[in-house]
């Protein structure tokens, strides 16, 4: 088992999907050991630090990579093993930003309104009790909430010779803010480039469905990944394979365009790997599936599609490579 530790510096870190040369190649079959920083950077460390004077835009949102993965090419599917991801720190920082989120004016729904004003809000994290803390600015209210550690962002380089900021997300994922991208999933991401050239970071300690204020549980995070491909099986769109869910992604404005290409993914992907019709795989998911949202607030919205594995006729999403990597998995924790 190769393994490759990779902690960026300050100045390595990248801030697009595309356009930027590997920090490392590995083979399919690496297991990565990664640091990823909080989408702030690590400046927002106080109830003082407003985005809006600690963050020079648009560098928001950095990731660690990207990694060429040796034997990718278009065509194929990277698959992405989440092992382990873990808060690096024992706090991370959420805030309201100007003319950003589900509940206020933006730029694209432009109104009269003055923005919202600017609150940070740092939140104390117990690795061990594996709780977040919430207290309250504007009172003395406070809840412990469930520690769900996440990825908001995983993606490839785009196709077209594309360079996509790392705030959006598309067919070739980025920014798609999903609560169910958390360890002992898989992430299956088109190739599109020699190399697919994957990066990833956005760490949450937690997040809502919606990401409504458009900023979650943000922290640095140390992520354990194993990368392998799908040769010669194509991707359109994300998916995600857990030991219980099948799950599809589409990233677009409005948001049922985003819904529609989520439904549509797991129906075609019931079909090519699952051997269903068409017609019966749209009546299948019709009522077997779940439609959790991921964010209403990016560049693009993003909307899961995802059905219980159970309720499925026998059939190797991928090849089967989902629990070939879960073993991998395995036999790497048992090292450590």
């Amino acid at each position: 088992m190769t393994v490759l530790t990779y902690r960026p510096a300050a100045g390595d870190y990248v801030w697009t999907f595309g356009g930027t040369a590997p920090a490392a190649r590995v083979a399919p079959g690496t297991v990565l050991e990664l640091f990823t920083e909080d989408c702030f950077a690590g400046r927002v460390r106080g109830t003082g630090d407003l985005v809006s004077r600690v963050i020079e835009f648009p560098f928001v949102n950095p990731q660690t990579g990207p990694f060429h993965v040796e034997g990718a090419e278009p065509g194929d599917t990277l698959a992405v093993h989440f092992v382990s991801i873990e808060p690096a720190r024992d706090w991370a920082a959420s805030t309201t930003v100007p003319l950003f989120g589900a509940l206020t004016s933006t730029h694209l729904t432009a109104t009269l309104q003055e923005p919202l004003p600017e609150v940070v809000w740092i939140w104390e994290l117990d690795r061990g009790k594996r709780v977040c803390r919430f207290a309250a600015r504007f009172g003395d209210f406070t809840v412990d909430l469930p520690m769900d550690p996440m990825h908001g962002t995983v993606g490839v380089a785009p196709a077209n010779l594309e360079v996509r900021s790392a705030l959006v997300p598309d067919a070739h994922g980025g920014n798609m803010d999903t609560p169910e991208m958390r360890a002992g999933v898989t992430c299956y991401l088109g190739v599109n480039v020699p190399g697919a050239l994957l990066s990833l970071g956005d760490g949450h300690a937690r997040q809502g469905e919606g990401e409504t204020c458009g900023v979650a549980v943000e922290c640095a995070m140390d992520t354990v990944v194993i990368v392998d491909l799908v040769k010669g099986v194509p991707c359109p769109w994300p998916r995600l394979e857990s030991d219980t869910h099948l799950m599809t992604t589409g990233s677009a404005r409005p948001l049922e365009d985003a819904f529609r290409i989520a439904q549509v993914e797991l129906v075609r992907w019931l079909r090519s790997d699952l051997g269903l019709d068409v017609l019966d795989g749209y009546q299948l998911v019709s009522q077997a599936v779940e439609a959790p949202l991921a964010n209403v607030v990016d560049t693009n919205y993003t909307s899961v599609a995802k059905i219980r594995k159970d309720w499925l006729p026998g059939g190797t999403p991928m090849g089967g490579i989902h629990e070939m990597l879960r073993e991998q998995a395995a036999a790497y924790l048992a090292t450590r």
